[in-house]
């Protein structure tokens, strides 16, 4: 699976270990950066993200900060994306299974490493279930206003 991930200054150090771990696990990573701690705005990275997941550039994406809150937000920006902030295993199955989340969202300052995986693990290996969900995931692409 071709999966981006960004994260801001907060999340540099899970963001290294899950691509390398994610390699390692056989997909292609796209690093979308930061490539080291000096402070960025996650907004910036947020919409790098997005914008892959979007165009269909990556199948799918990790996004991460020190809580997971504000790049889920700039994420969630992009009609295109539905991005599922998490933090642990089960929440980011159902993100797939019944929302078809196509962005994982993690708080680095929140979630270690071991509990980053699994949830990252579950995220990847879930398929979306379709039938009653399909109506109401086309819907999040397409508000009311």
């Amino acid at each position: 699976m071709k999966i981006a991930i960004a994260s801001d200054h907060a999340a540099v150090d899970l963001k290294a270990e899950l691509a390398q771990w994610l390699r390692e696990e056989g997909h292609e990573v796209d690093d979308l950066g930061p490539a080291n701690a000096d402070r960025v705005d996650y907004p910036d990275f947020g919409y790098k993200l997005a914008a892959a997941v979007a165009s269909g550039a990556a199948e799918r994406g990790i996004a991460l900060c020190g809580s997971g809150i504000g790049i889920s937000i700039a994420v969630n920006r992009n009609p295109a994306c539905r991005c599922a902030l998490v933090s642990e295993p089960l929440s980011a199955a159902l993100s797939r299974e019944h929302n078809d989340a196509n962005v994982l969202a993690l708080g680095a300052r929140l979630t270690g490493e071991d509990m980053a995986k699994a949830c990252v693990s579950a995220f990847i290996n879930t398929e979306f279930g379709g039938g009653r969900h399909a109506g109401r995931v086309e819907k999040l692409s397409q508000p009311a206003l």
